[in-house]
């Protein structure tokens, strides 16, 4: 009998939950957008949806164009879908991406998040798992492609739409003022710095993927951008690899790592509806570790 009983818990233990335990992989597009609201199955912002992109992929889609405290929601939304009870999420960022996604853990990774069952609506809401809730969510890690959470100056010179309210949210003294961001509930961004940039990329300074600068997509702390580098480059001071203070002393934002830096300036900052880009490198590393 006493063995029944023992078989009997577990049994009850699995249907309520530990059964459908699951690791999930969440990719969160940049500015333009691209795939539908909603639907985390349509992975049109970076290629092919039938390319491997880490355990149980999303693709967490908001508009691009929008503030980001107003698409917000979106993501908040896919985070409590997967990223709640007995599961798990990866998270994966390109771009304005990074700024949104560092927004939302410093300001709502802290609140209450209702448990839901990972089932979404056309709408991208999940149902509530059992009426319980936790604070904040379940994320193993954050890998960041071309980061844009310390903005860009082609924002600051109005070489992108200026009336698109992203656009305003990415100047580099409001990207960098928006939130903490040394603020990321103990969860690591690891950086992927891409340096492929072109003559007309100019106004970015130091190292740049032809839209965001190493300072940004390095994770340098402070409250303006500033000129880094590749070793390689005798005329501004180093980005380092790690969370290492840069050449010159600044340093970079609590728990953001520099994991790619690329010396050999050979990816741009452009997926291309292909996984091109720097997005190629992250996505490399997310098939490898995200499990």
């Amino acid at each position: 009998m006493k063995a029944i009983r023992i078989l009997c818990a577990l049994c009850l233990l699995l249907s309520t939950g530990w059964a459908s335990a699951a690791n999930y992989t969440l990719w969160i597009n940049g500015r333009t957008g691209g795939g539908a609201i909603g639907n985390y199955n349509d992975f049109t912002y970076w290629g092919p949806s039938t390319t491997a992109a880490g355990v149980n992929k999303k693709a967490v889609n908001w508009d691009g164009r929008s503030s980001i405290a107003s698409q917000s929601g979106r993501v908040r939304d896919a985070l409590d879908c997967f990223c709640t009870g007995s599961n798990w999420c990866y998270v994966v960022t390109h771009s304005a991406g990074d700024l949104m996604m560092g927004y939302t853990l410093a300001n709502y990774g802290g609140s209450a998040r209702l448990k839901k069952n990972a089932s979404p609506g056309s709408t991208g809401v999940c149902g509530n798992s059992d009426g319980s809730s936790q604070t904040g969510w379940n994320i193993k890690w954050v890998r960041a492609a071309s980061g844009a959470g310390g903005g860009s100056e082609l924002s600051d010179a109005g070489s992108w739409t200026t009336s698109e309210p992203l656009v305003q949210d990415l100047k580099t003294s409001t990207a960098r003022a928006m939130y903490n961001h040394n603020t990321t509930r103990n969860v690591w961004f690891y950086m992927y710095a891409a340096a492929k940039g072109t003559a007309y990329s100019g106004i970015l300074p130091g190292q740049d993927d032809e839209a965001v600068a190493y300072h940004s997509t390095g994770g340098v702390a402070g409250s303006s951008g500033g000129s880094y580098c590749n070793p390689s480059d005798w005329f501004c001071n180093d980005l380092t690899l790690g969370t290492a203070a840069n050449e010159g002393g600044s340093t970079k934002w609590s728990y953001h790592s520099v994991v790619f830096r690329d010396d050999s300036e050979a990816y741009n900052h452009y997926a291309n509806g292909n996984w091109g880009g720097i997005v190629g490198v992250v996505r490399s590393a997310v098939v490898n570790s995200a499990l």
